[in-house]
């Protein structure tokens, strides 16, 4: 017989609930089996920590006096978005200092970016806000130049379009010339390669279907309570899976939400990319209900069963079954090579396995302690239907 959310969150409320990391329920389910290991599991909490460029700061810093409708504004020379109310404003992470050396001269050092200000912010720093207004009558003030803190705005939310992806191209360069990418810096003729996910831990592989996880779940979200606000941009359900559901390629993804007040630089680091830019890592963690056996199955997918497609980035990474090199499971990546075209090639991971189990570990006694229940989604994350998968427009510059 199956379990509620509803349930489980009144044995969390009661001390009963038996909650488990990812990587302990693997063992359960190997000394247990699947259909003992679903009555005795509650919860399992997934966790992945790794760039994710697709995310923003949105904040209010108040208003000064006289007032001012801010029209453009810098935060430590990172411009700001600001065409909203009066001192409503939003910072994106891949932004670039205007006094960035790469900015300004195109060196490829990239050293500071919306990823920084936001991990100034939440660290506690005060940052320099220059902005300036055309002025009204009601907003007379047309410049302004001050120091603020995360402390001292009205609010400040962390809001991501797209994070925690479902699964990842594993990155190659097949061509003659190094080349900087967002995946990092891949040397010719496939001499080494990137990853980009937590294999086995990461969300969205524990939950191929999203059957728990939709739109209202609350997540732990870079040390904050957050929500799911969202399939995320780029959200994709035509994809090969593997019998256990796992896509082997890009799939789903999520738009998320927290409090930014609520946040830790031990979960949230901006990340520079040589001749690429800069990104922010963030730290994500999803508890999974194990409602049922087939709950229970989803959770005991293993790096070996998680299967990625290698993907040439020196052709503009072409996706699909028909432009994979290849595939390779986590388990391989993560060994430190993977054996391509006859040659063992070295392999490194964009993303944090030990934060990511740092992360399954603290989600965990959160809800032990009773600090942090379930929530049942008030709306299903598609998972079929041409209306949500990703499309490429294929442009072309008009001049």
């Amino acid at each position: 017989m199956g379990k509620t959310i509803k349930q489980i969150n009144a044995k969390i409320k009661n001390g009963k609930a038996v909650v488990v990391t990812k990587e302990e329920m693997l063992d359960i389910v190997a000394k247990k089996g699947l259909k003992k290991a679903a009555q005795h599991v509650d919860v399992v909490t997934t966790g992945t920590f790794g760039p994710m460029c697709s995310s923003m700061a949105v904040f209010n810093i108040g208003h000064s006096k006289p007032k001012i409708k801010i029209q453009k504004a810098w935060l430590n020379d990172v411009e700001c978005y600001c065409g909203l109310a009066a001192v409503d404003m939003l910072i994106g992470a891949t932004q670039i200092s205007d006094k960035d050396p790469a900015n300004s001269y195109g060196c490829g050092e990239f050293r500071y970016g919306g990823a920084h200000v936001i991990e100034d912010l939440v660290s506690g720093k005060s940052l320099r806000l220059r902005a300036e207004s055309y002025g009204t009558d009601c907003y007379p003030l047309r410049k302004l130049t001050t120091l603020i803190k995360l402390k001292d705005l009205n609010e400040a939310w962390m809001i991501n379009p797209r994070n925690c992806y479902q699964n990842y191209n594993v990155a190659v360069n097949m061509s003659e010339r190094t080349i900087s990418t967002y995946m990092g810096v891949l040397r010719p003729y496939a001499a080494n390669a990137y990853y980009c996910s937590a294999g086995q831990l990461s969300p969205l592989l524990n939950d191929p279907y999203f059957r728990t996880i939709g739109v209202g779940t609350r997540i732990f979200l870079a040390g904050a309570v957050g929500y799911v606000i969202s399939q995320g941009t780029q959200h994709t359900t035509d994809v090969k899976r593997t019998k256990t559901g796992v896509p082997e390629s890009p799939a789903g993804t999520l738009a998320v939400k927290g409090d930014l007040k609520e946040m830790s630089t031990r979960w949230l680091r901006a990340a520079s990319f040589r001749g690429y830019g800069v990104s922010l890592s963030v730290g994500i963690g999803v508890p999974i209900p194990i409602l049922d056996e087939e709950m229970a199955k989803f959770v005991s997918v293993k790096d070996e069963e998680i299967f990625a497609n290698i993907a040439d980035y020196g052709k503009d990474y072409p996706e699909g079954k028909s432009n994979s090199l290849g595939r390779v499971n986590y388990k391989e990546l993560r060994s430190g090579k993977i054996m391509f075209n006859g040659n063992a090639v070295p392999t490194a991971g964009l993303s944090s396995y030990y934060k990511a189990s740092e992360i399954c570990a603290v989600l965990k006694e959160r809800i032990k302690k009773g600090g942090f229940f379930l929530t049942e989604p008030v709306q299903s994350i598609p998972t079929k239907g041409s209306g949500v998968n990703f499309k490429t427009l294929h442009m072309r510059p008009i001049e």
